[in-house]
């Protein structure tokens, strides 16, 4: 098998027999064409290729067999992920295979290699070009905005039409880990089918085969939904098997990580992550831990609320986790300092480690620095959330390298120092215990995904961010950081916020990160020169402008006011060519890498 490794293979390797449309409507005829070499070229050009590879020499013969079985059950929850993402995205990955085992062709060979690279970058066939929009790089139809977890191509406006005349449908069609599909007799016959072949998830989802029988003879809706367990049956229940598999082999070891794994795989049938969720949160786990479910939003252009698979396989590392938990003390002080009026009760002992990653899956397959999870209002209020901290990504060398590059291009020379490999990790680690702090409901008792709708992920990233360096001052005060480690969180939050191209408005993330900037502009804390050619912090102004913007932040959130959430993204989402511009344009030429290639030891790649 020329130019593929064997675990590049295996992880293309396992195809859900039913890749075809979820809605199993008539596939949209595709609209693009296969890119050319010298298009791909450009792409990989610029590409950054990290190999994670940490040291699992450590591992018992148990816990060797434990990372095995995840590591199988992973591969089944990235496929899943992948059909999710685009209804064409299983069938276009086989094509490429068979074309990269096709040695009667080496040139169509070669360049069918390559193109399993950009379907690594992008986790399936659509690519975000250098101009930053989101286009196919196969023959497959153009992106939706709800992805293949409605009907594809299917509107907002036609969703809400449907929720408007059955609201009581809403819990259903907008629940996190359902599937939409149109009311269409081959759909109901697939869905009765599989409760037909697994009775399993008839039990676990009691009412549901009633619901699609009755629908049969319901002539008047349009839209239904089905949990996720029943829309991708067969991975899930070869992931259940795999996770038992797996809890048994590490429980003599390990008892608390078998009981997760245990809840999980049941979880996994259910779509009820209750049981799983608390038992990673007050767990206390030995060496390995692992993110598995569908949790993230993020993919949900329509509503976001549908929940996206994804795993990671992670390695204790012991010593800085034992220090990091030392370190955190008091967050109530914390809550308690926040410039709003409803706090909360929040508890220090919140489960935290430093992590190195042995593989990813789904949609946490790339650079993610950090989790925490989960997500669920009912689940943290019980028993809080944990948080992830993924060492072995927010220290790489080559990425602080890269970042720091860009840095020096934009920033005066007198800050060239500031910017630090410690920065991130920080500002990181601040961010994520951010997410323990503020509103986790709006005035009305409303959860803010369902108050902001799609402006909530947005919202909690921004409030997130600015609790981080909200919380630095705070720190500062308490002895955590001495002068030249709170220069460098300041430093890492506008690192943060510097753009090489013009976010579209569906990226949370960069549009939350340029409306940040902007306020910083705004308020002082950011400076032109004279040439409109450089950056300089305002780091005394740098606490009261953070505290302001945290302040509206918080506040939009309680209000839960989804057209005054629009308001304040429009009032601060602003490009000028001739400011944002120049300054992307200055680290674009720094040449450094614009996308991640990661491959695993562990997958032998």
């Amino acid at each position: 098998m020329s130019g593929i490794s064997a675990g590049l293979f295996l992880a293309f390797s396992y195809l859900n027999s039913a890749h075809a449309s979820a809605t199993s409507q008539p596939m949209v005829a595709p609209n693009a064409a296969e890119w050319t070499s010298p298009q791909i070229a450009q792409i990989l050009d610029k590409t950054m290729f990290l190999k994670l590879a940490p040291d699992t020499a450590g591992l018992s013969v148990a816990e060797s067999q434990t990372l095995a079985l995840l590591l199988e059950a992973g591969h089944l929850l990235h496929d899943i992920y992948l059909q999710a993402q685009h209804q064409d995205a299983l069938r276009s990955k086989a094509d490429l295979l068979a074309r990269a085992s096709n040695q009667a062709d080496s040139a169509d060979q070669a360049k069918a290699e390559q193109l399993l690279k950009l379907y690594s970058i992008f986790k399936g066939p659509i690519a975000t070009s250098l101009d930053n929009k989101r286009v196919p790089y196969l023959a497959v139809a153009e992106p939706v905005l709800g992805k293949n977890r409605y009907p594809w191509g299917i509107t907002k406006a036609q969703v809400d039409a449907e929720l408007k005349l059955y609201p009581q449908d809403a819990s259903s069609l907008l629940h996190p880990r359902s599937l939409v599909r149109s009311n269409q007799p081959a759909n109901l016959a697939k869905d009765l089918a599989v409760l037909a072949k697994y009775p399993v998830l008839d039990t676990l989802h009691p009412g549901l085969k009633q619901d699609l029988q009755a629908l049969q003879k319901d002539k008047q809706r349009s839209l239904y939904a089905v949990p996720y367990s029943v829309a991708y049956a067969q991975n899930i229940l070869a992931a259940y098997h795999l996770l038992h598999k797996a809890s048994d082999t590490i429980a003599e070891q390990d008892k608390d990580f078998a009981d997760y794994l245990k809840h999980r795989a049941r979880d996994l049938l259910s779509d009820d992550y209750e049981a799983g969720d608390a038992s990673w949160i007050t767990g206390r786990f030995n060496k390995l831990n692992a993110q598995i479910g569908s949790y993230e939003t993020y993919d949900d252009g329509l509503y976001g609320t549908k929940t996206a698979f994804s795993m990671s396989i992670l390695l204790k590392d012991q010593q800085r986790s034992q220090e990091l938990r030392a370190a955190i003390k008091d967050l109530q002080a914390l809550e308690d300092s926040l410039p709003y009026a409803n706090h909360k009760k929040v508890s220090s002992d919140i489960p935290i480690g430093v992590y190195n990653v042995i593989a990813d899956f789904g949609q946490a397959r790339g650079t993610n620095t950090a989790s925490i999870l989960p997500n669920e209002s009912h689940i943290t209020k019980k028993y809080g959330r944990t948080i992830l901290l993924r060492y072995n990504i927010m220290t790489n060398q080559a990425i602080f390298t890269s970042n720091k590059a860009q840095w020096d291009s934009v920033m005066a020379d007198s800050f060239d120092d500031h910017l630090s490999i410690q920065s991130n990790f920080q500002r990181t680690l601040w961010h994520e215990i951010g997410h323990y702090m503020g509103p986790a409901q709006d005035k009305q008792g409303r959860t803010l995904d369902i108050a902001l709708e799609n402006n909530s992920n947005l919202y909690e990233e921004m409030k997130s961010d600015l609790v981080s360096l909200y919380a630095a001052a705070h720190l500062r005060t308490t002895g955590y950081h001495d002068d030249a480690s709170l220069r460098a969180v300041y430093a890492g939050g506008i690192m943060r916020t510097l753009q090489k191209v013009k976010p579209r408005r569906s990226e949370s993330y960069k549009t939350m990160q340029l409306m940040t900037m902007n306020y910083f502009l705004a308020h002082d804390v950011l400076k032109f020169d004279k040439d409109k050619t450089q950056l300089s912090i305002n780091y005394a102004g740098y606490p009261a402008a953070v505290k302001s913007l945290l302040a509206k932040l918080l506040d939009i959130q309680y209000q839960g006011n989804k057209a005054a959430s629009e308001r304040f993204i429009e009032d601060y989402n602003t490009w000028d060519p001739t400011l944002h511009g120049a300054l992307a344009q200055k680290m674009l030429d720094t040449k450094q890498p614009r996308y991640r290639m990661v491959s695993y030891q562990a997958l032998e790649e």
